[in-house]
């Protein structure tokens, strides 16, 4: 990624969120900036709702393996603590790694990822979900990982968006 490449994703992003009146818009710019900044095969949004203990799948890249719909637990494993108590991003470089925390391990395979970067997006001393990229195994290196937090305003800024237009 250069300078120039970011700067004119950034630009797309910033209008794409100026004039979209769709939800699947912000997700899709954002995901053209992820694309740019780290690189994504398989790119997916959780949101969380906390009054419920649920998260639940807001946006995907692949909606026939991943679609949106349904919601599931909020479970309190070494991958919630590493996001919401760590405030950190996780990272898995294997499909093994990947095994011991996601269930559909299998699937993510079969879409040629044995990698994941989850960003924690918080908002008001809140966590509201996650940004998911998935790539080829090892492809989350600590240069990506650290180019991945130029992404941290922009995901903030998709999530207030996003709910900016679902209330009207």
């Amino acid at each position: 990624m250069t300078e120039t490449n970011f700067a004119e994703a950034l630009a797309a992003f910033d209008a794409a969120i100026a004039t979209t009146t769709e939800v699947e818009g912000v997700w899709k710019a954002l995901q053209a900036l992820a694309d740019v900044v780290v690189g994504a095969k398989l790119f997916t949004v959780m949101k969380l709702d906390w009054a419920n203990e649920r998260s639940g799948r807001t946006y995907t890249s692949h909606p026939d393996a991943y679609p949106v719909s349904g919601t599931k637990p909020i479970n309190r494993t070494h991958w919630f603590d590493k996001i919401h108590v760590e405030r950190k991003p996780f990272v898995a470089n294997t499909i093994k790694d990947i095994a011991d925390v996601f269930p559909d391990h299998e699937t993510i395979w079969s879409l040629g990822c044995g990698s994941v970067l989850n960003w924690p997006v918080f908002v008001g001393d809140k966590l509201v979900g996650t940004v998911n990229m998935l790539h080829e195994e090892h492809f989350y290196t600590p240069a990506r990982i650290e180019a991945a937090n130029q992404l941290s305003l922009a995901a903030k800024t998709a999530f207030l968006a996003v709910e900016h237009l679902e209330r009207g």
